[in-house]
């Protein structure tokens, strides 16, 4: 049985005893333990049921690779599913649950799916669930749902908190062993900003548990050494518990900290997500151990070797009093005499290999008394809710049993896999090394950036390499490699001396049998989570699944949550089998980020709840909330609709509004309007090919209206365009569309003319914008003081730059109601002060600050559009009467050429036109006009709908602005649009400017 030893444990302090509950049961720990290591010290071996069949699981390993020991954690609004034993760590008060089950663990009912095996072989849901059609939805349908997924999704919203956060380095090292650590050591005594990240709460991965020694230090004295060395170093930064979750291109990091998850109460996030640019990543990941294959090789009980090890020396925990060792390797010997040293029973080493196989720590376990059985390997493993003993047989031939040997657990090695999926995540191509049956890097080919240079590199055992020697040669090279990389010189540290480096008395000496080294047994199993058998395999083989891919979706093989860190190399090895061809050349499949499931919360970050999407608040905000304003979300901004004064409505805040911009004064806050930076020598000739119409030539101190086209042709954006200096522009874009268009900017110029001198910043938010209109606006500035904004000095479509009232300002003379008008730019941090000031000097001259509804109304009075009300997707400029914007100068622009597609230039096409209704009423937004005849449905044919509606005061009416057939050819003609109220509306086509339509109050 499985039980606390008197010795070892080098990870928990015993001072500190931790309770928890497992299943409703008190258990004890302590500090230090992980979840599994405490429920193996409690004699707890049965921890979960398998997916399919529903088959007993225990403990496997020890580490993220761990694919049967999920549980729930905590309850209420702290319930978390599928979380691993092996990596929660131990506190007082945890309560976990098993999962998959019913009604309890030790007695499921779905374990009668064991019973069924031979109805449910490898893809017979592809087959089962086709016919008959007729019980798809009410039988097959409910019954897929209800098996799917692994335990229970959570019914309570999350209590805990989550957050991101953005880190930029010179090199990046993943992992903390002792590899790691020294990499890392090596990059930054050149001066480099090094991070570092260890998935585990302790720094040293292996090493400490292995042994060994450098300079006669012993190696986990060596670690505290280079972890304390690395500590002092201002340019140096250490993380633990901190998972390198993906590497993708250009040397962006994700990483993944859990902060909290091994307290019982803390304040602050739980999980953070890191967001990491380097300039090199360096992946030192070491490597995992692989099972091997055998009948009832997932019987809890059956462990890796490595594990076994681990909570021998780690934790001081024995999983079990009698342990036989099944290898095809050397390093499991290292298990068998670690075991016999702390007062443990191994009655057998049983070694795949060749009975003359030799070699110094076979020797070493011979002279402690262990049983080598050379040549021979498990028949089957006894017992069913843990193991009992195992039947052995020869390695060679049919496999008759040879004898039965009594244990309680069996500690199994199929030799060790580099953990390359990191490397793999952002390109790096592989190579099979036969020698080790393994893949490892293909240094060769690593991942370059734009310039040519590798932004990746791999070191230690990940790379290959196991000895302690050779991990520490490699690690310490290829610090020295990513410094020099990113620009540091290479300092005087040099790499221990081979000489001084002490291998672990039980160093790997790596023999291997020909080919993947491990015994196919058909009723063996491979991905314990999925239940996936090698006789899965063998028949996706012979059912005609040969690529690996194939194979995988087919069989579920590698597709659990530890995503085929145990079974990867195994399935490969039996598929290959079954092909009668080598590894390499059946390949592997395609690792995916994250490299270990990671939190919702963490991808999500902050943005839950009341700030799913972030409330955005203009400088003035508060003053708005102030005075009455009725608030409208526009995008991620809230803007006011209107200011309702004591006794008025909305609708009469609106009219009156709208009304005084035109005959006094009244003040937008334009804060929400896009401001975007394009500069450098190729700016101009950009936005040539982003807008439709010449940027190019546009003088500094000039404006200029612009129009965006996806490349389909369609209208994306419009804005005012003015150029700062020779290579500098300034991008007015509408308020919901700042964040996109600058990612359209940043893609086409990232994938496209990567190779263009251009810079872009969106700096929306670091100005606050005011716009100044009506007829007293000249004379309001005026008043305050400062620089001249006669005519004279500041034409219509100008700008300049200058101070007024004592606020440095920029100043647009450009219009969005076709009054004079005025859009001043502050620093967003005096934009309270600076419209303070507006609104005292404004006060003589009836000054009103106006909302967004009747910004609207003023635009459509002029028979300007709007993107979102005039577009919708799928209008184009020449839909809206914008040939004016459409450069016949340029070879090209982004939509240029689908413009000459036949549909867009259709004579069909609806145009823009004005609409105003006959009795003076207000037609509905988006009402359509209906036109002679029915279609196959029934339904009356239409020609044209309203894209913008409203009253206008200033007018004394309703008007509209719409799409209709031939609408500028059909001017006086009137049309009928039914409402969803019952009623018909008769309505006139007219001019879409309605006001002033030779624009000369906008331009005194």
């Amino acid at each position: 049985m499985s039980t606390r030893l008197s010795t070892g444990g080098r990870l928990i302090n015993k001072d500190k005893p931790a309770q928890f509950t497992f299943n409703g049961k008190t258990l004890k720990g302590f500090e230090g333990d992980t979840l599994a290591s405490a429920l193996l010290a409690n004699d707890q071996m049965l921890v979960g049921r398998s997916f399919k069949y529903h088959r007993p699981r225990g403990i496997v390993a020890s580490g993220v690779e761990e694919p049967n020991a999920l549980v729930n954690l905590g309850d209420g609004d702290s319930f978390e599913p599928n979380q691993r034993a092996t990596t929660t760590e131990l506190f007082d008060g945890l309560t976990a649950t098993s999962q998959n089950h019913w009604p309890s663990l030790e007695f499921d009912v779905g374990a009668i799916n064991a019973k069924l095996a031979r109805f449910m072989p490898a893809g017979f849901y592809y087959k089962m669930f086709i016919h008959p059609r007729p019980l798809w939805k009410h039988v097959y349908e409910p019954f897929i749902r209800h098996a799917a997924g692994l335990g229970k999704a959570p019914k309570e919203r999350d209590g805990d908190t989550y957050e991101h956060f953005h880190a930029f380095c010179d090199v990046l090292v993943i992992g903390g062993g002792i590899a790691g650590l020294t990499t890392a050591k090596a990059a930054a005594a050149t001066g480099a900003q090094v991070l570092v990240l260890e998935q585990t709460a302790q720094f040293g991965g292996r090493a400490p548990v292995d042994g060994g020694a450098v300079d006669g230090a012993p190696v986990d004295k060596v670690v505290d050494t280079l972890v304390s060395e690395l500590s002092a170093m201002p340019n140096v930064t250490l993380r633990k518990r901190t998972m390198g979750a993906g590497v993708y291109d250009h040397a962006y990091v994700l990483g993944y900290e859990r902060l909290t998850d091994h307290l019982a109460d803390a304040d602050g996030p739980r999980h953070r997500l890191w967001r990491i640019r380097a300039g090199h990543v360096i992946t030192a990941t070491g490597a995992l151990e692989r099972p091997l294959s055998f009948a009832g090789n997932d019987v809890p009980g059956v462990m890796l070797a490595s594990a076994v090890r681990d909570y021998v020396v780690n934790y001081g925990v024995s999983p079990g009093d009698r342990t036989v060792v099944v290898a095809n390797n050397d390093d499991a010997y290292r298990t068998a005499i670690t075991l016999q040293t702390a007062g443990l029973n191994v009655p057998a080493i049983l070694d795949a290999r060749a009975p003359s196989t030799d070699s110094p720590l076979i020797e070493q376990a011979k002279a402690a008394g262990i049983r080598v059985m050379l040549g021979h390997g498990v028949a089957k493993v006894l017992g069913t809710k843990r193991v009992t003993g195992v039947a052995v047989c020869a390695q060679a031939g049919e496999g008759a049993v040879l004898e039965e040997i009594a244990c309680d657990t069996v500690a199994m090695s199929g030799g060790w896999s580099p953990v390359v999926h990191l490397w793999s995540h952002c390109g790096g191509k592989l190579l099979w090394d036969n020698d080790f049956a393994m893949f490892r890097p293909d240094v060769d080919k690593a991942p370059t950036g734009a310039d040519g240079s590798a932004f990746v590199s791999v070191a230690g055992s990940a790379n290959g390499h196991f000895g302690l020697t050779e991990i520490l040669g490699d690690a310490h090279a290829k610090g020295h490699a990513a410094a020099r990389i990113t620009g540091f010189t290479p300092a005087k540290v040099s790499a221990p001396n081979a000489d001084s480096v002490t291998e672990a008395p039980m160093a790997p000496v790596w023999l291997m049998p020909q080919g993947a080294g491990i015994a196919l047994r058909s009723k063996a199993w491979l991905d314990y989570q999925n239940d996936v058998k090698v006789s899965d395999v063998q028949l996706a083989a012979q059912e005609g699944f040969e690529s690996v891919e194939h194979a995988k979706r087919y069989t579920t093989l590698g597709m659990a949550t530890d995503q085929g860190k145990l079974s990867n190399i195994n399935g490969l090895a039996i598929l290959s089998d079954a092909l009668d061809q080598p590894i390499p050349q059946t390949g592997t499949t395609t690792f995916r980020p994250p490299y270990t499931p990671i939190s919702m919360g963490a991808i999500a970050g902050e943005a839950r709840g009341d700030v799913f999407q972030p409330i955005r608040r203009t400088p003035m905000y508060d003053w708005h909330q102030a005075n009455g304003a009725d608030w409208e979300p526009v995008g991620q901004w809230r803007r006011p609709y209107a200011y309702v004064r004591h006794g008025e409505n909305v609708h009469d805040a609106v009219m009156r509004e709208t009304k005084n911009t035109r005959e006094n004064l009244g003040l937008l806050d334009a804060s929400t309007l896009g401001k975007i930076i394009v500069k450098g020598p190729d700016a101009g000739k950009f936005l040539d090919m982003l807008y439709t119409n010449m940027m190019s030539t546009l003088k500094p101190g000039k404006c200029r209206y612009g129009l965006m086209c996806s490349e389909n042709g369609f209208l994306v954006d419009d804005g005012v365009v003015a150029r700062i200096d020779d290579d500098t522009f300034l991008c007015h874009t509408t308020t919901g569309g700042a964040e996109s268009i600058h990612g359209h900017m940043e893609e086409w110029l990232q994938t496209e003319w990567w190779d263009w001198d251009v810079y872009v910043a969106n700096v929306t938010e670091q100005y606050a914008q005011i716009a100044v209109v009506g007829p007293k606006a000249r004379i309001a500035l005026e008043t305050l003081g400062g620089m001249d904004v006669s005519k004279d000095a500041l034409g219509f479509m100008e700008w300049a730059d200058g101070t007024i009232g004592g606020f440095d300002v920029r100043v647009y003379r450009i219009s969005f109601s076709g009054e004079l008008s005025y859009e001043i730019a502050v620093r967003a941090s005096e934009g309270q002060a600076f419209w303070d000031a507006l609104m005292t000097v404004g006060a003589a001259h009836n000054v009103m600050p106006y909302g967004t509804e009747a910004l609207h109304i003023l635009r459509a009075e002029k028979g300007f559009i709007m993107i979102g009300d005039e577009t919708d997707g799928t209008v184009i400029p020449q839909d809206l009467g914008l040939h004016w914007a459409l450069s016949k100068k340029k070879d090209d622009y982004l939509g240029k050429r689908a413009h000459l597609r036949s549909h867009m230039a259709d004579p069909e096409r609806w145009k823009l036109v004005g609409l105003e209704t006959t009795d003076g009423s207000v037609l509905p937004d988006g009402a359509y006009a209906v036109a002679q005849g029915h279609n196959a449905n029934g339904q009356r044919h239409v020609q044209g709908r309203v894209t913008s509606s409203y009253h206008s005061p200033n007018l004394g009416k309703g008007i509209a602005m719409g799409l209709v057939l031939h609408g500028p050819d059909r001017m006086g003609e009137e049309l009928e649009f039914p409402g969803t109220d019952g009623k018909t509306y008769t309505a006139r086509i007219v001019s879409p400017v309605f006001y002033d339509p030779k624009g000369e109050k906008q331009d005194v």
